[in-house]
């Protein structure tokens, strides 16, 4: 179970800093980060609070916390700094088409030097995305301020001219430059210019293949790289530090195999991506860095992706990293990532996943995604699982997802083939989800904070979900789905110590068939229902959830599937004159062609099932979500005179859990006649209560089999 110090977590994030505090019993969440994050909202401003919102498309529903701080001209928003620090990264959004910069101040007294703002690579469109808006409105902008402010300090930011959105401030401790490792050769030797100016693509190849086997070191400067790099392997890259060396590039490495040992470390790669294009590789690696590789230290931004990593990249740790401001995914394990690492990464503003492993062409196997920390991925969500065989996900914090996204997802979207499904075991362990789950314009309802999602196939693998935490969500906590709406099933699922603080509709949004048992989840401030339990599509089946003992808060079950709870808007007191049996999942014996038993509960009279062809008896069974005092069923077939006059012999039996039946209305026979709308009243006696209705069909004149339009139940 989360401990108390997960509680204290969230305590920090509620009042405007970003960071993780150590737990007793579980590891922290989220990455150790060299900076304190404050938000703008918190701070003192004379300009205008916007949000929260999570509308999609709108500035807030992006921001941090969902508010921000607009300014115009003469306005400003002062921080308190939060510990030593000599550095501000701050995040901000101004209109699209516009740029200018901010005065800044420190304790009251301006600085010479002041921090640009511009849209230049924000208001991203990508229209060829189903469900997509333009979005990434946000940019980060960074300052090394020139002195030392201690805790309690005031950092000032004030619009000039150009109204900007200020959003959150980072402050950060910027150690000196490091020096020159001894026997190390330096691109500056092989001719590249620190000014920027001059192209040091060339310097930089020739370094590399001067130092096989050794150090490449890039001094503090600025480098202009005009070409990918190739043929890197067996090498060290390092500058240093992220905040003192940077290679202005929008390709740093593309290849397509290597035979392992690159090291990059310690520098930033500053791209100039300022839209997204697929078939580009704008990415700081693209392809293979090989073998026993490792990434640390790097400050990555204005990129399409960080790493979009295929082929061999066995063994290899990407740790320590900032990836900020990417028009697409953060990385992506692009299938046939073995024993690969990514932990203690900071990311901001992605386009699309965050951190995602794609089991495309091969699957990823024995990887993991630890103690990252996630933020405002503003297309898709903070760490998605498209497939692969024995994956972790372990302490990570993720917030702030939007539109397309949960905080993690874990999925059989395939978006490609030959796609590798879940497989072995899933491990989804110390997570906390801060105001996750967004509203998918393509489903029109809601996704979850955290996903289990069988989108192009059964999940079949084994997920435990444990000591997890979700607050905030605006939605749902938890959800079960078939994506793709071929309601495959979701199997195997273990959710085992979770809390969830002030979800906005349910804690369990079940929407495949399949099953899950759940242990030792708690609620709190629930907005509608504790579950909501209706198949997607209709038809698809039951999602059964087994209580395995130590749950709360989260006991009811959302009354009408027909409308999705909206947020904070509690269980509606159910009509006590609605068909209980629209829209429930529903199973019968067999069926016949395309005449499955979702038709007998679609609310459409035409169409309807038929159970196998001569094999009587055939049933026909419906799962009410509760039980339920139903005393009236009306059978139906379809109304067209096409279908003769019939008499069906019918049994109606009844069960609390699906398993122990009882007889409610012996065999009878029920005349179906067009000329009198082609349906039958069934009275059941008083005192019955059932959640599972099923029609044992065992004779019908008209043809060898069961059939039904539509089967309603009614509690008078």
């Amino acid at each position: 179970m989360p401990s108390a110090a997960s509680a204290a977590m969230v305590v920090a994030l509620s009042a405007g800093l970003l960071t993780a505090i150590t737990p007793t019993a579980h590891a922290a969440p989220g990455a150790s980060l060299p900076f304190t994050s404050v938000e703008a909202e918190s701070a003192t401003t004379t300009g205008t609070k916007i949000g929260p919102d999570y509308t999609q498309g709108t500035l807030a529903s992006e921001a941090s916390g969902r508010q921000a701080v607009r300014l115009t001209s003469g306005q400003r928003v002062e921080f308190t700094v939060p510990r030593a620090a000599n550095a501000v990264n701050l995040a901000y959004s101004v209109p699209d088409g516009q740029s200018g910069s901010l005065d800044v101040y420190v304790n009251g007294t301006k600085l010479a030097r002041t921090l640009a703002v511009t849209s230049k690579y924000s208001y991203i469109d990508t229209s060829w995305i189903p469900g997509a808006k333009q979005h990434h409105f946000f940019d980060n902008a960074r300052l090394l301020l020139g002195q030392n402010v201690q805790a309690g300090d005031k950092v000032a930011f004030q619009a000039t001219g150009t109204q900007v959105t200020v959003d959150v401030a980072d402050f950060e401790q910027v150690a000196a430059a490091a020096t020159q490792p001894a026997g190390s050769v330096s691109v500056t030797s092989k001719g590249a210019d620190p000014s920027g100016n001059g192209d040091s693509t060339q310097a930089f190849r020739d370094a590399i293949s001067a130092a096989q086997g050794g150090v490449v070191w890039i001094p503090p400067g600025d480098y202009k790289v005009t070409s990918a790099l190739s043929g890197v392997q067996n090498v060290t890259l390092q500058g240093a530090g992220s905040w003192h060396t940077v290679v202005h590039t929008s390709r740093f490495i593309d290849q397509s195999g290597s035979s392992g040992g690159v090291h990059i470390k310690d520098f930033a790669v500053i791209g100039e991506v300022t839209e997204r294009v697929d078939s580009n590789p704008d990415n700081f690696v693209n392809g293979a860095l090989g073998p026993g590789s490792s990434v640390s230290g790097m400050w990555l931004q204005h990129l399409k992706v960080g790493l979009w990593l295929m082929g061999n990249n066995d063994n290899l740790v990407v740790e320590n990293n900032r990836f900020l401001d990417t028009t697409a995914d953060g990385l992506n394990l692009n299938g046939n990532a073995r024993g690969v690492r990514v932990r203690n990464n900071f990311l901001r503003n992605q386009g699309d996943d965050a951190l995602a492993m794609w089991s495309l062409y091969a699957p990823d196997t024995n990887s993991s995604f630890e103690n990252n920390t996630i933020s405002q991925p503003n297309l898709a969500n903070g760490i998605a699982i498209y497939g692969g065989t024995d994956i972790a996900v372990k302490n990570n914090l993720v917030s702030d997802t939007n539109a397309l996204g949960s905080g993690i997802a874990i999925s059989n979207q395939k978006f490609l083939d030959p796609f590798s499904p879940l497989a072995g075991t899933i491990t989804v362990d110390g997570n906390t989800l801060v105001r996750t789950g967004a509203m998918n314009p393509n489903w029109n309802h809601p996704m979850g904070a955290l996903r289990v999602d069988s989108y192009d196939s059964a999940i079949n693998a084994t997920v435990n979900i444990t000591n997890t935490t979700v607050t905030d969500s605006p939605y749902s906590a938890l959800e079960f789905v078939s994506g793709g709406g071929q309601g495959y099933p979701v199997r195997n699922v273990t959710v085992d110590g979770a809390t969830v603080r002030n979800t906005g509709t349910v804690v369990v949004q079940a929407e495949a068939q399949g099953a899950a048992t759940f242990r030792n989840v708690t609620a709190t401030s629930v907005g509608s229902a504790g579950v909501y339990n209706c198949p997607y599509p209709a038809s698809s089946g039951t999602f059964t959830l087994t209580d395995g003992g130590g749950n709360s808060g989260w006991s009811s079950t959302w009354s009408d599937c027909s409308a999705w709870p909206q947020p904070g808007q509690g269980n509606p007191d159910p009509d006590p004159t609605r068909n209980l049996a629209k829209g429930r999942p529903a199973t019968a014996t067999g069926s016949q062609d395309v005449y499955t038993p979702g038709k007998a509960v679609d609310g459409d009279a035409n169409s309807y099932w038929e159970s196998t062809n001569n094999a009587f008896p055939q049933s026909w069974t419906v799962d009410l979500g509760s039980s339920a005092a139903v005393r009236r069923l009306v059978l139906k077939l379809p109304p067209s005179a096409a279908w003769g006059a019939r008499t069906q012999t019918v049994t109606v039996l009844g069960s609390a859990d699906g398993s122990a039946w009882s007889t409610v209305v012996g065999a009878t026979g029920y005349r179906f006649d067009p000329a009198t709308g082609n349906t039958a009243t069934v009275t059941l006696p008083s005192g019955t209560n059932l959640r599972y209705l099923r029609l044992s069909v065992s004779a019908n004149t008209g043809w060898p089999a069961g059939q039904f339009s539509e089967v309603e139940a009614y509690l008078s």
